[in-house]
């Protein structure tokens, strides 16, 4: 065997005892260079008893994944999900189960302490020669920035894994989490819970691939009030498209809650043993930077100091330049969806009556290419009053309207007044669920009690429309049990329950509160309150999430950011402070699903044929479809479904809590690579780019549904709420954006009607987003300017024959939230 022969050290002395500290952190080692001692404030901490270790394997590790199985001895999943098998066993691995190789546990020989206070360790042997430099950030000095560089010894595969600083209680801890995979404030015995929904923590130290992973990070915060976070420096994780191609799934980087003997402290790694970068020839190098952030505060703040501080959150955003506002976007999404061909809309002959919805080209039960569907029922009832279009009016709506009527069960029995599914199948002439024949209580909630009740905001004399919308409330009444939860889904033969693996960690509740909202019963709000209550404590203390995309078996997905909205609601219905506390909680944990890294830059990539800035295609602040270790997002990334963005504007202004605003510019703005340029209709998923609406036409209503949503937020927000519209309720399914247009709203005072008339207003740059009102002899104009910078432009608005346009009156509105 061929020893490290040329790879020496200078002679260094052991030191008697080392310290790295400054006047809040303080980390001692011995003289044997082993740490004793990490202090963070007034408290103390635990040090690791396995501190070092670089893996190694001879061989590339083996890919074959175990095989999981549920309590009732079946494989999970079930192999009709389709979409998530294949993400499900690529964290099965050895690599992922932190079996592969060998620990190549090592204690510095030598530590030199520098001029400027940093520590150099060192250490060598036949496998390798290890250099680790530690300093406190000069900026920030909650950070502790580390680099390892190592040199292999022999060939193999090699990572390097960050020191195991402070352990932790596993019985005895506030919060932790592997941002958008797992969280939660105590342990999981049940492994695909943990593991596969991110319910709680799993007890196996898995390794988890940062393609879902929303920040570079892993974090405990402990009962102390201490946090402990790893953060991997920028550059090391992956790149979602490096150069010519999407690179989004690439594993680069490694996240654990625990180290691999099995002790509770956050820990990342790199290169990912087997993966690119790993391998060594005898002499080869490789290094990892991270930093190690200690607080005492809560899990939140260190969050927003990986995106805020080290990934530059605002800074990237203020390299995008638009052009088109969201505000054209609308127009000429309305141009698309009044063509019959383009938005691919359907009539169909059903239980006497004509029913329509547009053609959905996705993945349904039973569907032989011929289900169809509506979204935004809000959305669609909105444009058709702000924009006075007939076609809307009288051949569109009508005959929506009939789609969802009859997809009520009005049949006597268990499922009256229930949801019979949210596709229709045309050449079989049923409606059916999106992935089998059941039918879930959060179904009834989506399309009978929020679609009809926003119908009903814009019709409130259809008494047809107060029957039908109370047979949905009874039902899903009836359906709650005696603790204020439900059932997750049904099955249609027999009624028995299906998924009883899972609880309904869904915002069901909502429907009664709609319904409450709507009829005045208050027999519904209390039942919203229990629901409401239930959810609270199963779903937002614990972290627990279930989705409601059948394809996916429920992964967790945007449901827990309608849950945030709906809490608010009950807040504002009942007064109760706990709502609002359990809003912003939950709130704090959406923002987990939203990308933060890496910092958006103005290098050139080549996207599919065409020159694109790096900030064009950025994934920050763009939010899951589905998360975790087995949602859409492990391959196609986020959606730019932003409907999160209008709530988290309203959420800074309520908070005083500048980073829900970042969070919610950085989703929308600029988003010109993912649109479609003829129809305005941007891309369902990141990886599509601006394919446009594929086989989803039915997304360009929920497009404008929560593009309205944000503007009118950005301008209640900006204003101090001297400009206000009543909203209407949440849409299914997408997230929490509503609807407006129902009612009058206000500007400083005067009752105005929202309006949108395409032409009546041109703006001489895109920047500028706006919207319109009027009242009975005034044209009021909103510009929203969230640029951060002074923008100069020109304002055209359109006059008719009969009636002359002047300016009366500019007000400018200052906002520093």
């Amino acid at each position: 065997m061929t020893l490290l022969c040329l790879l020496c050290l200078p002679s260094l002395p052991s030191l008697a005892g080392v310290r790295l500290g400054n006047s809040g952190i303080a980390l001692e080692w011995d003289d044997s260079c082993r740490l004793t001692g990490v202090r963070v404030g007034k408290h103390t901490l635990t040090p690791a008893s396995r501190q070092r270790r670089i893996l190694y394997c001879p061989q590339k590790p083996d890919s074959t994944p175990a095989i999981v199985t549920d309590a009732d001895g079946t494989v999970f999943p079930d192999p009709k999900y389709r979409y998530v098998v294949a993400s499900w066993q690529q964290n099965l691995t050895s690599v992922s189960l932190n079996k592969a190789g060998q620990s190549l546990y090592y204690t510095p020989s030598s530590v030199r302490k520098n001029p400027d206070g940093s520590l150099s360790f060192f250490y060598k042997d036949e496998n390798m020669l290890v250099r680790e430099d530690w300093s406190f950030d000069a900026e920030y000095g909650t950070d502790i920035v580390v680099r390892i560089s190592l040199t292999a010894g022999r060939g193999g595969w090699y990572s390097i894994v960050s020191p195991s600083l402070a352990v932790w209680d596993k019985e005895d801890f506030e919060w932790a989490a592997v941002p958008g995979i797992c969280q939660g404030r105590s342990f999981n015995p049940d492994f695909i819970r943990a593991a596969g929904y991110g319910q709680g923590i799993p007890e196996v130290p898995m390794v988890f691939r940062e393609r879902t992973a929303t920040a570079p990070m892993a974090y405990i915060n402990g009962s102390n009030g201490v946090t402990q976070a790893v953060i991997a420096e920028p550059g090391t994780a992956r790149h979602p498209w490096l150069k010519d191609c999407k690179t989004h799934a690439k594993w680069c980087l490694g996240l654990s809650l625990m180290n691999r003997e099995g002790e509770f402290t956050p820990t990342l790694c790199h290169p990912v043993l087997g993966e690119d970068g790993s391998y060594l020839e005898q002499g080869g190098s490789i290094s990892f930077s991270f930093r190690y952030t200690l607080v005492e505060d809560g899990w939140f703040s260190v969050l927003k100091h990986s995106a805020q501080d080290i990934y530059k959150l605002e800074k990237g955003t203020a390299l995008k330049k638009t052009r088109c506002s969201l505000t054209d976007r609308i127009f000429r999404m309305h141009d698309y969806l009044v063509s019959d061909k383009t938005s691919r809309w359907r009539s169909c002959e059903y239980g006497g009556m004509t029913i329509a919805a547009q053609d959905y080209l996705g993945g349904v039960y039973g569907a032989q290419k011929d289900a169809m569907k509506n979204s935004d029922y809000g959305a669609m009832w909105m444009l058709a009053r702000l924009s006075a279009d007939t076609l809307l009016l009288h051949r569109r709506l009508p005959y929506a309207l009939n789609f969802r009527l009859a997809q009520q069960c009005l049949e006597e029995g268990f499922f009256k007044g229930s949801s019979a599914g949210q596709y229709f199948l045309w050449k079989s002439g049923s409606f059916t669920e999106e992935w089998g024949p059941y039918t879930e209580p959060v179904a009834t909630t989506y399309y009978m009690l929020m679609d009809l009740g926003n119908i009903m905001l814009f019709e409130d004399d259809r008494e047809d429309l107060k029957d039908r919308l109370r047979f949905a409330a009874d039902c899903l009444l009836g359906w709650m049990k005696p603790d204020g939860s439900w059932e997750v889904a049904y099955d249609n033969e027999s009624g028995k329950p299906l998924f009883t693996d899972l609880k309904d960690l869904r915002p069901t509740f909502y429907g009664l509160l709609v319904a409450w909202k709507i009829l005045g019963d208050g027999k519904y709000l209390d039942a919203a309150s229990k629901g409401a209550l239930w959810y609270v404590r199963n779903a937002v203390e614990k972290g627990h999430f279930i989705g409601v995309c059948g394809d996916t078996r429920f992964s967790p997905d945007f449901a827990a950011v309608q849950a945030v909205e709906a809490l608010l609601e009950m807040y504002e219905a009942d007064g109760n402070p706990y709502w609002k506390e359990a809003a912003i909680r939950a709130a704090r944990l959406y923002t987990t699903s939203i990308y933060t890294y890496p910092e958006p830059t103005c290098e050139l990539k080549n996207v599919k044929g065409r020159e694109r800035a790096d900030w064009e295609i950025s994934q920050v602040g763009l939010g899951f479809e589905h998360g975790g270790v087995f949602g859409s997002a492990n391959h196609h990334g986020p959606i730019l479904l932003a409907s999160h963005a209008g709530l988290f504007v309203r959420l800074a202004a309520l908070t005083s809590d500048s980073y829900f605003l970042q969070l919610a510019r950085a989703a929308v703005k600029a988003r010109d690579a993912f649109v479609d340029w003829n129809t305005g209709v941007a891309s369902y998923y990141w990886d599509a780019m601006d394919n446009g609406p594929g086989a989803f036409p039915h997304h360009a209503w929920w497009q404008i549904g929560w593009i309205m949503d944000y503007l009118v937020a950005e301008a209640s927000c900006m204003s101090d709420g001297r400009i206000d519209f009543p909203a209407g309720f949440m849409t299914p399914k997408v997230g929490p954006h509503r609807c407006y247009g129902f009612a009058p709203g206000t500007i400083n005072g005067k009752k105005v009607n929202l309006i949108l008339k395409k032409g009546l207003v041109s703006l001489s740059t895109p920047e500028i987003d706006y919207l319109t009102a009027e009242d009975s002899d005034k044209l009021y104009v909103i510009l929203l300017n969230t640029s951060g910078a002074a923008v100069q432009l020109g304002v055209k608005v359109e006059g008719k024959a009969e009636r002359t346009v002047r300016v009366k009156d500019v007000k400018v509105l200052e906002y520093d939230k």
